[in-house]
């Protein structure tokens, strides 16, 4: 155990009780935990333990481990929020969630949340053909329902239509006027009845990166003149009673309350003018946008929301009762499509570290070999220089040693290229350097007075660790759009981690990184970590993955999904928990066959040329034998490392 360090500490340097929601804690031994119910008396799984049955089942990292009652924790208590609230406010509707599949189409998923939801009618939401061809396979409750969003053709439009014939509530979303002819026309063909809502065009934006999604430059919805155009057709078609739901949406993971506040009451207000006008609307859609405090500051930052979701709820029913009663219209069912706030905390990737990238300075084949620091005949005097910019270091005069620090620096890299020093000498320098570096960056810890370029040290001086996954795979928003992911080691928090890092992935590309994470009230480019042991395994968990970053993930270096681990917890059990099922992940030959390579021809054509070998007598019969068996394993073996 570290000195002077707690699991106090430890939980306050990581955030985790402000980005856990309460699911997440630090158990005595120093191991990140899941508590599925929110409650120290209840199961508490030790994720450690979890590993350790993991490997027992040779089951290899990285995996992606799903916590499937935090995900039912997360329907059910979305659903009881808005219930209770709408019973305190005394609301005329009720509430009807639905989950968008784009934000995990995983099977297990969708049918863990519609099986949680099955008491409070919970539905889907689409947004394309594949999508509406699994909704419509399900056996959804008779008040539940299944919201059509998207660009749609006569195919998706005849799917929906099906789902009326099946006897479903499919309500067809008009996202351009051109759909709601095409729509009539199709269910006149098919002789069935649509249910029909329009997707309103707000002024209304909404905040943070997906922000773009609202106002009057959005990419879906109808603009006001083409809502009245619209309602007009369906009364001149006698068909007015099919327009059940008025729906918006102002963008996914909103961060500022108060641009819901602002879309609920100008969406309202829409509403009611529309009921004025005799159309029986039942439902109001205010679309998804409920956030994730990623980082747990709970700020308008883009990884974070100013709210909770009891404030969220309450803003909407109160509003929609407001505006209702001063308009005399009767009180809506309200629906939302809330998917990334479902389903974010329930999945989390086990990342085995195998290495670290160091700075010449923290180099350990570098540190005990004295004759980099020691004066030697005929060395430049670049180097002798250096040395005595390293031996003049004190805290009096850090500032000054560094500047000189980095014009020696770059007199050496020009000398060096014009061949006036040697690579022995080049060697000397960077390691007086970097330990001239390492000794300013103390002194600099001890004051607050120092030039910015001297805070930044810290990065500068960083360590890398390398992590057995792909960001591209695994955490593609940390490098498409710079989404915060918390990232926690699972063991030693009751150590005092010593070692600034970034991370850095197996793939072959530099953007294979993350370096930055949830930092002390602000966000920081290194994570403390802990230093690695000889022989000791070191494991780091990414968690609230469990929407986008499972389905978005490519296949960058061919390597493929993450093998999966479902767990439930289980009271009775000594672990507090059991895996339910485990799911594989890809295998050489699966992501090689995905992109038209045949595995059976790869190991022919290899097979061959070893052939040729043998009979060119380069390699003997028996190791060819050998060599093609290998090959072959390795097809059938996981993408990632062995470590």
């Amino acid at each position: 155990m570290g000195m002077n360090w707690t699991i106090t500490e430890a939980d306050k340097l990581y955030n985790i009780e402000r980005w856990g929601d309460g699911y997440f804690a630090v158990n005595e031994h120093g191991h990140l935990c899941i508590l599925s119910t929110k409650d120290l008396k209840g199961p508490c799984i030790d994720i450690s333990d979890v590993i350790e049955e993991v490997e027992k089942l040779e089951i290899q990292f990285p995996v992606v481990i799903r916590f499937h009652d935090i995900l039912r924790s997360q329907v059910i208590n979305i659903n009881k929020t808005f219930n209770k609230i709408i019973e305190e406010a005394k609301f005329a509707g009720h509430y009807y969630g639905v989950f968008p599949i784009k934000v995990n189409q995983m099977r297990e998923v969708v049918e863990e949340v519609l099986d949680a939801g099955t008491p409070y009618h919970c539905g889907l939401e689409v947004g394309s053909k594949s999508e509406l061809l699994v909704a419509l396979a399900f056996n959804l409750s008779a008040q539940a329902l299944t919201i059509v969003n998207g660009y749609k053709d006569q195919d998706f439009l005849r799917l929906a239509l099906l789902g009326r014939k099946m006897g479903k509530n499919v309500i067809v979303v008009i996202e351009q006027y051109s759909e709601l002819e095409e729509l009539l026309q199709l269910a006149t063909e098919m002789e069935v009845e649509p249910i029909i809502g329009i997707r309103a065009k707000l002024t209304t934006e909404g905040s943070g990166k997906w922000s773009g999604s609202s106002g009057e430059r959005a990419k879906f919805g109808l603009t006001i003149p083409e809502i009245i155009q619209a309602t007009k057709y369906l009364q001149k078609n006698n068909l007015s009673h099919t327009l059940k739901l008025f729906h918006f949406h102002i963008g996914s993971q909103v961060t500022d309350i108060r641009c819901i506040k602002d879309a609920v009451t100008e969406g309202v207000r829409i509403y009611a003018k529309l009921k004025q006008l005799g159309l029986p609307i039942d439902y109001f859609d205010i679309g998804g946008g409920l956030g994730v405090d990623y980082d747990g500051s709970k700020s308008l930052c883009d990884s974070s929301r100013n709210y909770t979701l009891r404030e969220y709820a309450e803003d909407v029913v109160y509003i929609l009762k407001q505006v209702c009663d001063l308009e005399d219209v009767d009180h809506p069912h309200i629906v939302s499509e809330t998917g990334r706030a479902v389903a974010s905390p329930h999945s989390c990737v086990i990342t085995n570290v195998f290495g670290k990238i160091s700075t010449v300075v923290n180099n350990n084949n570098n540190n005990g070999d004295q004759s980099f620091l020691l004066k030697s005949p005929g060395e430049h005097i670049l180097v002798n220089d250096m040395r005595e910019i390293h031996d003049e270091l004190n805290q009096n005069n850090f500032q000054e040693i560094y500047n000189d620090a980095i014009q020696k620096r770059e007199e050496m890299i020009s000398a060096f290229k014009l061949g006036i020093i040697d690579l022995f000498d080049r060697a000397k320098i960077e390691i007086l350097y970097w330990k001239a570096l390492a000794k300013i960056n103390q002194f600099v810890k001890k004051r607050d007075d120092v030039p910015d370029e001297l805070k930044e040290l810290d990065n500068k001086l960083s360590e890398r660790y390398l992590c057995n996954f792909s960001v591209f795979q695994s955490a593609l928003d940390t490098w498409a759009i710079g989404q915060i992911l918390p990232i926690v080691p699972i063991r030693r928090l009751n150590e005092k981690p010593t070692v600034l890092a970034t991370l850095a992935d197996i793939t072959c590309d530099s953007d294979g990184k993350i370096d930055n994470f949830i930092g002390h009230n602000k966000h920081s480019k290194t994570l403390p970590l802990h230093e690695l042991k000889e022989g000791e395994p070191y494991y780091l968990g990414l968690f609230l993955t469990g929407a986008y970053q499972d389905i978005m993930g490519d296949n960058h270096n061919l390597f493929g999904s993450l093998n999966e681990i479902h767990i439930y917890s289980d009271d009775d059990d000594p672990s507090d928990f059991y895996i339910e099922e485990v799911i594989k992940g890809n295998t050489s030959k699966d992501v090689l066959a995905i992109l038209q390579y045949s595995p059976s021809a790869l190991a022919s054509s290899v097979k061959k040329i070893l052939d040729k070998q043998i009979q060119r007598k380069k390699i003997r019969p028996r190791e060819g034998v050998r060599l093609i068996d290998f090959y072959e394993k390795c097809l059938h073996e996981y993408t990632y490392l062995k470590k």
